[in-house]
């Protein structure tokens, strides 16, 4: 999958059900039929939607994991807590389940938000705050990570 680009302000109805805008339904119609996966996010208090190509990528790191050592398999029952397989109906909705909507603290507002190759979805209000709070510390974050010169020719 390439890139995803956007962020777009949307509403959840009584139901949790997020209506995907059309410019991210067009970035992802090569995965619509496949379906995604939703997962809590582990730094922030946000949901992930990946398309099940993408999470069957990562799955093939997390499988590669020693079962035998108690810290991995404590990693993979945290990362994998509350991960539920996702289906657009046939409007283009897709149900956040109760308890990620519990968990991620979604109200009506929301912002969904691509990631490189996945979609995060916050609450508004929390999406605003969390990048609020990053905006002070964003330069020299961007030059600690993209600022090395290293072996990938990022510069």
């Amino acid at each position: 999958m390439n890139s995803l680009i956007g962020t777009y302000e949307c509403k959840v109805d009584a139901k949790g059900r997020l209506m995907l805008p059309s410019p991210l339904k067009k970035q992802l119609a090569s995965s619509m039929a496949k379906g995604f996966v939703l997962k809590r996010a582990v730094f922030q208090p946000c949901l992930e939607l990946y398309s099940l190509h993408e999470w069957e990528n990562l799955m093939l790191k997390v499988n590669k994991l020693n079962r035998f050592k108690k810290k991995n398999n404590d990693f993979i029952r945290r990362f994998t807590a509350g991960v539920k397989a996702i289906e657009l109906d046939i409007s283009g909705r897709l149900l956040i389940p109760k308890d990620l909507v519990d968990f991620a603290g979604i109200s009506k507002n929301i912002v969904v938000s691509s990631a490189v190759n996945i979609i995060e979805i916050w609450d508004k209000t929390k999406y605003e705050k969390a990048i609020d709070d990053a905006a002070s510390d964003f330069a020299a974050l961007a030059e600690e990570v993209m600022g090395q010169d290293d072996a990938d020719g990022l510069s």
